[in-house]
């Protein structure tokens, strides 16, 4: 959220978050307010190298261009200062001589010259050979030339490059020469003296500009090198541009508002899939280990501050490799241990419970979709007035029409709810088998608590949650507004009643804290809710195979709008970029010229043969990528980077299969005759490079390497824990220094002490590696280099 933003009047907000200069999310627009509260969460791979991460707060206008109040940027160096934890930020002007992007090649070399009377002087070459990843202007490509000054006390000699025309990636390869101290027999007045000891005070300049035409040009960023640093010496670099000096400075000192951000920002260095073998082995035995709390993925949610931290690297790696749910399992009966009463029976936020939070997340992603989107969009595209709060009510409010609104809405998602079970994944199947016989075994006595040991989940953290929040499980694009969430907090609620088992009785209803909502369940006091319930609860813990029938609706992956190449079907048909609505599902990807609209175009996806980046040199155009068909190539340009590699993964995701997919295709397209790439003349000749998309679904090694940092993090307590079961085990004594280690559960102190020696050794093992790495890297860095 914001506050106290400029102009101090009721004003349209909305917020950007942009990898240096590109865009890549956009908030919704919150109208009539002067502290708008967003409250939109955003999670991405980042697919390039970047400087800056920003966020922009514009004036939403309706006939001019959306005005940019301020921004927060923060450079990706300091990005691990503010990660985990929300923080206000003073927004900044915004000034077009600090908006940069992008890095410049350059080769600088130093020459003595023997003149033909003998004497020395020395002259310096500047050979400017390429620029990449410069910003799209008003949203194309810029046209961008270089000037080159040789800068000191006394003297600013400049030269200039040519102008390349609509590139972001511009190949200049131009070479300046400039003298840098002159021969002892020069006499010619000039306008400057250069002595032999100015040298220490001069430096290279490069200036990157956009030719404006018939406007002014606009500044694209700067570097500057010393001439001393090279001391006779040539090399080349890659050189990232950099704002001017004063280009975050601004004269006006007025306060632009501020800004509240939570980032969490996570940056690995992931080595060879053989450096992990030794983690992974011990991390994936995990539910074989007797006690599980002697186990590594145990001892690791032990000692990390946040469970959280642990879990999510944890869940995903055990599920990479099919191990999810006998460790579920293992700690879900430990927790057990611990339970005392059926009613509390994981309600709290213990391993078991975080683990199978995430597995939810990450699993039940389209059967939300499915399930519970048809119904949210219409309670969120056309929303019924539904309070029945009598204090929140507004004049002219009805509560009894609100509460038959309400009551629809329930009925609604409910029935939703309950008719889902086909649609559950096998492996939620198969976990919640897994807790409601756990949960009876520990409770013999009680034949409710199988059913509550599942509804706990599938309801109160699953459905509930996903209710509440349809925006940050993907069923919304943007946080409702505030009516909109009112109403599906109250139906929040409700389902969660309904779903805990035996909460409809009379001493349930009694105990509810709003009175209002006490009288909206009396009526639904019919034993058919619970009977659906129990249904459901018992298909979605059975073990029994659900295959859908062969007429099952396909699986939609993904959609968005994205521009597209004409494909020339036509011998008329132009060949320009048309805006269009993209949709995949499992069994096809199509377009359409709008939403909702029936296809122009349909690939199966059984015809997928490859799907690969286009280099922006073939259309001058940015985040372009290729599906490779029966037919000609489809070339798509999406409308940032992480957007276009999101889709290339979920294309790769679902055509990983097709057997006809191809070894070989071409990085460029084919125009006026030729591929651009390769210069073959064929249009169906074999490609000249190996396809390189990878199916990425869950890294396994990139989990590995996080759960290996956070075992680093916390050494110093995984060496407290080791030295407290040693000193359990030999003396059977006291624990030392209980503050430090008397949360951990230590069951077997022997079985805990082997696995800590374990995980200790590894990690300093792999210690060594990324030592080796760093050390590698640093000697093969130069001055200037990214």
């Amino acid at each position: 959220d914001a506050k106290h933003l400029v102009p101090n009047k009721m004003r349209d907000f909305f917020c950007t978050i942009n990898l240096d200069q590109e865009e890549v999310f956009r908030t919704q627009v919150v109208e009539k307010s002067l502290s708008p509260y967003f409250g939109e969460e955003f999670f991405f791979e980042i697919p390039r190298t970047f400087q800056w991460l920003s966020f922009y707060i514009y004036d939403k206008s309706v006939l001019q261009k959306d005005l940019r109040i301020g921004k927060v940027s923060i450079k990706k160096e300091d990005l691990c200062n503010y990660t985990g934890k929300e923080n206000w930020f003073m927004l900044q002007p915004v000034d077009s001589n600090s908006e940069v992007q992008g890095k410049v090649h350059l080769e600088l070399k130093l020459n003595e010259l023997i003149t033909d009377n003998g004497s020395v002087c020395q002259q310096l070459v500047v050979h400017i050979k390429e620029c990449h990843g410069l910003p799209l202007i008003n949203g194309q490509n810029c046209d961008p030339y270089a000037t080159v000054s040789l800068v000191g006390p006394c003297r600013n000699d400049q030269k200039k490059t040519k102008v390349k025309k609509k590139t972001s990636n511009p190949q200049f390869n131009e070479t300046f020469y400039f003298e840098v101290t002159r021969s002892s027999s020069y006499t010619k007045k000039s306008q400057f003296q250069v002595e032999e000891e100015d040298i220490e005070k001069l430096e290279v300049r490069v200036d990157l500009w956009n030719n404006g035409n018939l406007v002014q040009d606009i500044f694209l960023g700067e570097i500057k090198v010393p001439v001393k640093v090279l001391r006779n010496d040539s090399f080349q670099a890659w050189y990232l541009l950099q704002p001017r000096e004063n280009g975050n400075k601004s004269s006006k000192t007025d306060d632009l508002g501020s800004l509240r951000l939570n980032i969490c920002y996570t940056e690995d260095c992931v080595l060879p899939s053989e450096y992990y073998t030794s983690l992974r082995n011990l991390l994936l035995k995990s539910s074989d280990v007797q006690p599980i709390s002697a186990s590594a993925a145990y001892i690791l949610s032990e000692v990390c501050r946040d469970k959280y931290d642990a879990v999510l690297p944890l869940v995903r790696l055990l599920l990479h490799h099919h191990k999810l749910v006998p460790f579920v399992a293992a700690v879900a009966e430990l927790d057990l241990k611990d339970t005392q009463e059926a009613n509390t029976i994981f309600r709290g936020n213990s391993l078991a419970t975080r683990c199978v939070d995430e597995m939810m997340k990450i699993v039940g992603k389209h059967y939300l979709k499915v399930t519970l989107k048809p119904v949210i969009d219409e309670i969120c595209e056309s929303p019924k007035p539904c309070e029945i709060d009598p204090i929140k009510l507004r004049e002219g409010d009805n509560v009894e029409i609100n509460m038959e609104n309400l009551r629809y809405y329930v009925d609604k998602v409910f029935r939703e709810i309950v008719r889902s079970s086909i649609s559950c994944p096998t492996l939620m199947c198969d976990v919640f088998y897994s807790l409601r016989h756990l949960a009876a075994k520990r409770f013999p006595n009680d034949p409710h608590v199988q059913y509550s040991a599942v509804s706990s989940f599938v309801f109160l953290r699953f459905f509930a949650v996903a209710v509440v929040s349809p925006h940050t499980f993907h069923l919304r694009p943007h946080h409702p507004d505030a009516q909109t969430s009112r109403t599906l907090t109250l139906i929040s609620k409700a389902i969660q009643t309904l779903g805990s088992w035996g909460s409809l009785t009379k001493s349930k209803l009694s105990s509810f804290k709003e009175t209002f909502m006490c009288e909206f369940f009396k009526t639904f006091q019919e034993e058919k809710f619970t009977e659906s319930v129990k249904k459901f609860l018992d298909d979605v813990s059975s073990t029994e195979s659900k295959e859908p029938s062969g007429l099952s609706e396909p699986v939609h992956l993904k959609e968005g709008e994205m521009y597209k190449r004409a494909q020339g079907r036509t011998r008329i048909g132009k060949k320009n970029f048309k805006k269009r609505w993209f949709c995949l599902t499992s069994r096809e990807f199509t377009y359409h010229k709008q939403q909702d609209k029936e296809p122009i175009f349909t690939i199966p996806i059984k015809n997928i043969l490859a799907v690969e980046k286009l280099d922006e040199s073939s259309f001058n155009k940015k985040n372009m990528f290729q599906v490779l068909h029966g037919e000609k190539p489809l070339y798509i340009q999406a409308n940032n980077c992480v957007e276009a590699s999101e889709w290339i993964e979920a294309l790769c995701r679902v055509t990983r299969c097709n057997p006809k997919r191809l070894s070989f295709y071409h990085p460029s397209a084919f125009l006026n005759g030729n591929w651009l790439c390769c210069k073959a003349t064929i249009e169906n000749t074999v490609g000249c490079a190996r396809c390189t998309a990878d199916v990425k679904k869950i890294d396994g090694d990139r989990e590995t390497e996080r759960i290996y940092s956070l075992f680093t993090i916390n050494m110093s307590k995984l060496q407290k824990l080791e030295e407290a079961c040693g000193s359990i085990a030999v003396y059977q004594g006291p624990r030392k220094e209980p503050d430090d280690y008397s949360n951990f559960t230590i069951e077997d102190s022997v079985a805990t002490f082997h696995t800590l020696k374990q995980i200790i050794d590894i990690v300093e093992k792999l210690n060594e590696s990324h030592e080796k790495y760093r050390k590698k890297r640093s000697s093969s860095a130069k001055y200037g280099s990214e």
